[in-house]
């Protein structure tokens, strides 16, 4: 790269300059470093941390050296929680160079700091670990996972293997469910910042009721991202339940201590959040077996209780009338109403009609199953007795339906609603 892109200026130029030789400013000169430093971009260095220097305002200056060379490396206060700074620890900076005109140096603007090697990637974690412990994230209450979440948010790396894992789960237990995929770099410089920027996201959206991070394992190096402090502090922030699903059984990053639930495998993940779409089929046909029985067993009770009123009504207008209703609503219920509503949720769910998820529309038909059963119950002529009615009978039980039917000095009976009581005619008015 050439730092002085100007043309030469020639031989015999007016200042008597040697040939290929141009005469420039200092001001021009550090603004053509600058420029030159610029054009190199975003990098990567590993080296030694050697002579930290920590000022008044919270800007941190090192040395990163290796056996040949060595840079100064400038650390801003805005980036020191990105930033492990430890003397004669390995560790790999990734920033920019930047030209400084007051003292005349290069240096490298620091943005993050890992360090490199199973102890110093381990020291870096346990301090990370017990500054979380000091604030109780290690040992806060974990929120519940959904069973049936509206949408299920994915967090992976841009590899096609994590997602085709987990979408062949999701194809064989729930074809069709409602899945939100958020794919970034989940590995390298810059990968938590991408990652809980992706989290922000997906715990924005109202239908996603649970969020997956996933990665497909790696080295210590590689899953150092997700052993960030300021990754695991966003899990912990979120209002949705967050599932760690980190490479595999033997890969622990710190993430995994503060999820709401820690799963081996990406694979394992989508079984755990994905429902099962026969089990719940079967599961609701249960249900609504079960809210049918009930309701059958009241609509028995109602009808011995309107025969134990009047056993020879079966065949007379009025309460007659009333047991028949009865009788035709209870085999309503328990005939038609759970297949009815059977087929209404399975065809619910075979159009994956997540405005209202299934197991808010399971609540509707218990709910609907109820409301028939008190409808049934208050048909019940015992119902009407408790309102302050009578049934009044001959002396054969017959019922008294018209008061010309009934001479006075006849005697009678009145049922209510607790007990009965005998009486007799002393007058009618026709």
């Amino acid at each position: 790269m050439t730092l002085f892109p100007d043309p030469e200026i020639p031989a015999g130029g007016p200042d008597g300059d040697a040939p290929g030789i141009r005469r420039v400013s200092l001001v021009r000169l550090s603004a053509l470093i600058a420029q030159a430093a610029s054009a190199i971009g975003r990098i990567a260095v590993e080296g030694e941390i050697h002579r930290v220097q920590r000022g008044r305002t919270g800007r941190t200056w090192f040395t990163l050296r290796d056996r040949a060379a060595q840079i100064s490396v400038s650390v801003p206060a805005s980036r020191l929680s990105r930033c492990r700074v430890v003397a004669g620890e390995r560790a790999c900076v990734v920033g920019r160079l930047e030209w400084v005109n007051d003292w005349g140096q290069l240096q490298l603007l620091a943005e993050e700091i890992s360090p490199v090697g199973e102890g110093a990637i381990a020291a870096m974690i346990a301090e990370a670990r017990r500054r979380l412990a000091d604030d109780g994230l290690l040992q806060r209450t974990r929120r519940p996972i959904p069973v049936l979440p509206a949408a299920i948010g994915v967090i992976c790396g841009h590899e096609a293997a994590v997602r085709a894992d987990i979408e062949s789960v999701v194809a064989a237990r729930f074809p069709g469910y409602p899945m939100v995929f958020s794919e970034t770099t989940v590995s390298g410089p810059g990968a938590v910042d991408n990652v809980v920027a992706a989290l922000a996201e997906l715990d924005q959206r109202p239908e996603v009721e649970v969020i997956i991070l996933a990665r497909g394992g790696g080295d210590s190096t590689q899953l150092l991202p997700f052993s960030d402090e300021d990754l695991c502090r966003a899990v912990c922030a979120t209002s949705t339940p967050v599932v760690a699903a980190i490479g595999h059984d033997g890969d622990r990053p710190l993430v995994d201590e503060v999820a709401d639930l820690r799963c081996g495998t990406p694979s394992l993940a989508a079984s755990a959040v994905v429902p099962d779409r026969l089990a719940l089929e079967t599961q609701l046909r249960h249900f609504l077996t079960l809210a049918a029985e009930a309701v059958g067993a009241r609509v028995a009770q109602a009808e011995r209780d309107l025969f134990a009123i009047d056993p020879a009504a079966s065949t007379r207008r009025g309460l007659d009338v009333a047991a028949a209703q009865l009788v035709r609503a209870g085999e309503r219920i328990r005939l038609v109403q759970p297949r009815r509503e059977l087929d209404r949720a399975t065809s619910r769910l075979q159009r994956v009609d997540w405005t209202a998820p299934p197991a808010r529309r399971a609540e509707q038909a218990a709910r609907q199953l109820e409301a028939l059963a008190r409808q049934c119950e208050a048909l019940s002529p015992v119902r009407v007795l408790e309102r302050g009615y009578a049934v009044v009978r001959r002396a054969d039980s017959s019922v008294v339906r018209d008061a010309a039917t009934v001479s006075v000095g006849d005697p009678l009976e009145l049922t209510v609603a607790v007990g009965r009581i005998t009486a007799e005619v002393v007058g009618r008015d026709e």
